[in-house]
C-alpha cells in the first residue's frame, strides 16, 4: 500500500530528529579544540553566537569549510554545534577550495552576516622563486535572516578583489557608512598590511578602491619571520574607546610567540592615523581577538591559545581606560 507522502516526511524527520540532537553537547571552552573563533553578542535573542570552522573530508587538497556556531547565555557553558554553512562543491567556479578560516559573525540592519576567509590551492598567476605558493584566497561575506543560518553567498568569489590574497575581515559601520576591515596576506606582499574598504549599504559588494591603514613593521613589538623576510597582520577587530579614540586589536608575531597589539586612531576615525601602542595586550603565545560587550557593559576579548594544535578559546574581561585596553582577568572556566 502507498502511504501519503506528509505522514512519511513527518516520520523521517520524527526519527531523524534525535539524532540531529544527540550530536550537539553542552561544552566548556576549556574542553575544546577551536582557533580564529569570534562571538557575536545578540542583542535581539540575549544570546551569545560563537562560530569557528572546521574541514569536511580527508583530502587535504580537497576538503571543504564547514562553519559551526555554538550558543551561550552565560559565556560559561556553550550548546552545539550547529552547522550554519557548508561550502558547495564548485563554490568558486574552477577553484580547489581548502577550507575556511576565521570566521566572523555580525549583525546589521536587521540581517545576519558571515565574515568568512575562504583558502584554496589554485595558484594565481603571480609566482616567486623561491617564495611559498601565492594561491586564490580571499574574504567573503554571506547573509542570512537568522543567525544559525542557512547563509548564503551574494556571488560565488570573493568580496574582496580576487587578485588580492586577503583575509580576516571585519565589519565596522562609521557615520553610518559600512566598512570591510581585512589584512592583505604577506605571503603575497612581504610586508602585511591592515586595509580597509567601503561596502554597499547591504554589504553585497564594495564601493570604491582599497586604502591602506598600517603595515605590520610599524608595530615596535612585532618581529620579522626571520626565514622569509617578513611581517603577519592577522585579526583586526575594533571597540571605540570612552574617550572617543578608536582601538583596534590585531595579531602577528613578538617576541613570546603569537601576539595580540593595540593600533589607536586618535581621531576617532578609520582612516586614522593609526599609531602603534609599544607594549602589547597580550603576549603569550595567543592570538587572532575578538572583542564584543556582554549584556551587562563588560569589554571582552576572545582569542585562542597556544598557537598550535592544542589551541582553546580563551576570554578575558578588558578595562577601556580612554587610553589604552588591559586585561582585567580571564574568565574562561578551567
Amino acid at each position: 500500500m502507498k502511504l501519503p507522502l506528509y505522514p512519511l516526511l513527518s516520520l523521517a524527520l520524527a526519527l531523524l530528529t534525535p539524532a540531529l540532537h544527540a550530536e550537539r553537547e553542552t561544552i566548556r571552552l576549556a574542553d575544546k579544540h577551536m582557533r580564529d573563533a569570534a562571538v557575536l553578542a545578540d542583542p535581539e535573542s540575549e544570546t551569545y553566537y560563537l562560530v569557528s570552522s572546521m574541514f569536511h573530508g580527508r583530502d587535504v587538497d580537497h576538503r571543504r569549510g564547514v562553519v559551526m556556531a555554538y550558543t551561550s547565555h552565560d559565556l560559561e557553558h556553550w550548546e552545539g554545534p550547529h552547522k550554519i554553512f557548508e561550502t558547495p562543491e564548485a563554490f568558486w567556479p574552477g577553484v580547489t577550495m581548502r577550507g575556511i578560516w576565521a570566521p566572523e559573525m555580525h549583525s546589521y540592519k536587521g540581517k545576519y552576516y558571515l565574515f568568512l576567509t575562504f583558502n584554496s590551492s589554485t595558484e594565481l598567476c603571480e609566482q616567486w622563486r623561491d617564495w611559498l605558493p601565492r594561491v586564490r584566497r580571499g574574504s567573503q561575506i554571506l547573509v542570512s535572516d537568522s543567525p544559525l543560518g542557512p547563509f548564503e553567498p551574494f556571488e560565488r568569489k570573493p568580496t574582496l578583489p580576487e587578485d588580492m590574497m586577503t583575509l580576516d575581515g571585519t565589519l565596522w559601520v562609521e557615520d553610518g557608512t559600512p566598512y570591510m576591515v581585512y589584512c592583505h596576506e604577506w605571503v603575497q606582499i612581504v610586508n602585511g598590511t591592515v586595509e580597509m574598504i567601503q561596502l554597499k549599504d547591504d554589504l553585497s559588494g564594495t564601493v570604491g578602491e582599497p586604502r591602506r591603514l598600517f603595515y605590520g613593521s610599524e608595530a615596535p613589538w612585532s618581529q620579522m619571520l626571520a626565514d622569509r623576510g617578513a611581517w603577519i597582520t592577522d585579526g583586526p577587530s575594533f571597540y571605540t574607546s570612552k574617550s572617543g579614540k578608536l582601538f583596534m586589536i590585531w595579531s602577528s608575531v613578538g617576541e613570546g610567540g603569537y601576539t595580540v597589539g593595540l593600533a589607536i586612531s586618535d581621531s576617532g576615525k578609520l582612516a586614522g592615523p593609526w599609531r602603534q601602542q609599544a607594549e602589547p595586550v597580550f603576549d603569550r603565545d595567543g592570538g587572532h581577538g575578538c572583542l564584543f560587550q556582554t549584556f551587562d557593559g563588560k569589554l571582552m576579548m576572545a582569542l585562542h591559545q597556544p598557537n598550535h594544535r592544542t589551541e582553546r578559546i580563551h576570554l578575558f574581561e578588558l578595562e577601556d581606560t580612554g587610553e589604552t585596553l588591559r586585561i582585567v582577568r580571564e574568565v574562561t572556566q578551567d
